[in-house]
């Protein structure tokens, strides 16, 4: 890949606040982690009054740079020689681990990421969906993919961009989507075999571009940890030796910035969509034992199973695998636990039937040709992503933010509100708490 869609800089003006002083600290503190304070703001935070312009003088303005490590589970960090994540830690706060949404798949998980809401609520249901309105059928790979109308929500790029700041993405989930008219400034088509080097590099270029053309929230994929960690399993060598080349890559990445003026003046955002569990051809659910396969469409295989009737009725299907099985879960879409946000989007499939950890659910004849060619599985994602397995990874590391501190799990949902917060954004309604992560900030 050669060139890159661009549109046009947006100018950025900022504003700034002050902190309130006496009794009144206790106040402010709590009310603008709502965005409802007012006053004077300390060093690298600002708020806006509504309808004004952000500005970036050199001084000072934010910057956010959010990476994402694909399949990074939440304790790669402790396994693998990975000094560089280390440090950034250290200087930061990390949690024990960041929750996806259900299911805990890579688009999904993505889009909660940069909009703050649940899937049920942005339309990324899974990374397999149907759409009766649209007429089309959606994957990762699909042209449909960067349709609009399949993405719902205000993501973080969007919402600098309408706010007169700058933003670009050396992809993302949706970065490729035109929201109304509404793009990064700077994006390249995802291709993973785009060198992970030449990422960096590309990144690091853009930081180096004069302030009124400078990004100030930037995102950044890495695929490989979940390539590995699908086919060697997360209990491998081969996903430490993966995660340790992805670590100097951040170490290029960091390294780079300071040797820039603007250094003290970036958030590193680290994170993962989900982790990963370890699957065997020991531990399979046959769907051919209960129904008649050519009667469903499959739009979810493993381990979320998303089932259409082809032939007969949703209820049909749900009867015939409701209790058949004790490491499948069967429900109607209406009946899916509240704490999964997962039964009021229409995408959502009639019948879900959810995996217990570590079992595959297949066909019959996909598992004969497994047993034929000696296959072993690897690892898998998607399950309940309250299982410790499906957590990921999170740091954030620089001025705003608190140092040498852990914090508990957190939902990804949450860091759409507070990236928003550093960049000194309105942010767009969403399903986070600002307070949620009160404890990452100085």
């Amino acid at each position: 890949m050669k060139t890159a869609c661009t549109a046009t800089p947006i100018s950025k003006t900022r504003t700034s606040k002050r902190r309130f002083i006496g009794l009144a600290v206790a106040w402010c503190i709590s009310a603008t982690l709502v965005g409802s304070c007012g006053g004077v703001q300390g060093p690298g935070s600002r708020v806006q009054s509504p309808g004004s312009r952000v500005q970036s003088p050199e001084s000072g303005a934010p910057i956010v740079i959010l990476v994402s490590l694909d399949g990074w589970r939440w304790d790669y960090l402790d396994r693998a020689r990975v000094p560089r994540l280390r440090a950034l830690a250290s200087m930061g706060v990390r949690s024990e681990g960041l929750i996806p949404p259900f299911p805990s798949k890579t688009f999904p998980s993505h889009y909660s990421i940069v909009t703050g809401l649940y899937p049920e609520h942005h339309g990324i249901v899974s990374n397999n969906m149907i759409d009766e309105a649209i007429g089309e059928r959606f994957s990762m790979s699909a042209p449909t993919a960067k349709d609009s109308r399949w993405w719902s929500g205000e993501p973080l790029w969007v919402t600098a961009q309408k706010q007169g700041q700058i933003a670009a993405s050396m992809f993302w989930p949706g970065s490729e989507v035109d929201f109304g008219g509404v793009r990064p400034t700077f994006w390249k088509p995802f291709d993973d075999d785009f060198p992970n080097r030449q990422r960096v590099q590309e990144v690091l270029k853009w930081l180096r571009l004069p302030e009124p053309e400078r990004p100030s929230f930037i995102t950044m994929y890495f695929s490989d940890v979940d390539s590995v960690g699908h086919s060697a399993g997360p209990e491998s060598s081969e996903i430490l030796a993966t995660a340790a080349e992805l670590d100097r890559e951040i170490g290029v990445l960091v390294d780079g910035v300071n040797t820039l003026a603007i250094a003290s003046r970036v958030h590193y955002v680290i994170v993962s969509d989900h982790g990963m569990s370890q699957t065997s051809t020991r531990r399979v659910v046959v769907l051919d034992d209960y129904i008649d396969t050519r009667t469903v469409d499959l739009i979810d295989s493993s381990p979320v199973v998303g089932m259409w009737p082809r032939t007969g009725t949703a209820e049909d299907i749900y009867l015939a695998l409701k209790d058949k099985h004790p490491s499948l879960t069967v429900y109607r879409r209406a009946d899916v636990p509240a704490e999964l946000h997962y039964n009021s989007h229409p995408r959502i499939p009639p019948v879900i039937g959810i995996a217990a950890d570590g079992w595959t659910v297949t066909t019959r004849r996909q598992l004969d040709d497994w047993q034929a060619s000696g296959r072993q599985l690897g690892g898998n994602h998607g399950f309940d992503p309250r299982l410790r397995s499906m957590h990921g990874l999170f740091i954030a590391s620089g001025p705003q933010f608190r140092q040498g501190v852990i914090i508990p799990p957190l939902e990804n949902i949450h860091l759409y509100a507070m990236m928003a917060r550093v960049l000194g954004l309105r942010p767009a309604p969403n399903d986070g708490r600002l307070e949620a992560t009160a404890g990452v900030f100085r």
